[in-house]
């Protein structure tokens, strides 16, 4: 059984270096404490790094991107020092990363208690994404091996659409890892139904780790809604409605670990042995609609 832990990650202010790296070491630590293997934390949760930019940069919407990029790669080298120190596998969450072609790109994360096993780009932008903020979209798909098993990533809003989840299928994925940050209700229950479509169609798990609570300081992050959860296909041997775990509560005032088990093992012997193929079977519905 693989133990993981997904956290409903509150947004709160941390004005200085110490204060942050003490937060996020003492958070990463109670997790793995309670035996998580793998740990999973939401879109934009590096935008926590903004607060400790001066408060007339952090309340500025493009310029906390801009004037942020030089925290990152400190707060990268504190991911990797958490996750080889407690070995651990550590998705921290997302940040908007500056590329070369001065392109900003919404980029996760995965690192390993050896190190960094590589990143993946949201390829598909909301609204705000490409209306107000300037995040431009990512390109391609990565496959993870890692000793806990074949892992992707799919940055909320992805999650929502059938085909790049179907790539990771065919590439041999079993679990999913999708990180995610939505200011309602709604657009929570979005995720948590593409989540669980994609679980259905693809017969794999999908985890989800969303932002949550009130961060008048941030314009991107001000209001958040979600609840963490673990999503597989509704078959033998599993939850009949598909939900492995799920929290309680949409907006908790403090971050709260979601800990949950799985054997991928069990999830993969669905596409041969469940009561549907789904997984097996996607390619018929191409040719038969042309009828």
């Amino acid at each position: 059984m693989m133990k993981l832990a997904a956290c409903q990650y509150a947004i709160e202010l941390h004005e200085t270096w110490n204060d942050y790296a003490g937060h996020l070491s003492a958070l990463v630590k109670r997790a793995a404490s309670e035996g998580a293997q793998l740990l999973l934390l939401p879109e934009y949760a590096g935008l926590v790094l903004t607060g400790q930019l001066p408060e007339s940069v952090r309340s500025d919407l493009h310029a906390s991107i801009t004037d942020m990029q030089p925290l990152i790669p400190r707060w990268l080298d504190l991911c990797e020092s958490l996750a080889r120190s407690h070995g651990v596998h550590l998705m921290p969450g997302s940040a908007p990363v500056r590329d070369e072609d001065g392109l900003y790109r919404n980029r996760a994360w995965l690192f390993g208690p050896d190190g960094l096993l590589g990143t993946q780009d949201k390829l598909i932008m909301t609204r705000f994404e490409r209306e107000r903020w300037g995040i431009s979209a990512g390109k391609g798909l990565r496959v993870f091996d890692t000793k806990l098993g074949r892992l992707g990533i799919q940055i909320c809003y992805d999650n929502e659409f059938p085909i790049p989840a179907r790539a990771l299928a065919e590439k041999g994925v079993d679990l999913i890892l999708a990180p995610s940050c939505t200011d309602t209700e709604a657009g929570a229950y979005r995720v948590r139904i593409g989540a669980q479509a994609r679980a259905l169609e693809n017969q794999f798990a999908v985890l989800v780790s969303p932002t949550v609570g009130m961060a008048p300081w941030s314009p991107a992050l001000d209001e958040n809604f979600g609840r963490a959860g673990l999503y597989v296909p509704p078959d033998y041997g599993m939850p009949p409605n598909g939900v492995v775990a799920e929290s309680k509560e949409f907006a908790p005032s403090t971050s709260e670990w979601l800990h949950c088990e799985i054997d991928l093992r069990e999830v993969r012997r669905l596409r041969s042995e469940g009561q549907v193929a789904t997984h097996r079977d996607w390619p018929e519905q191409f040719t038969l609609v042309k009828g």
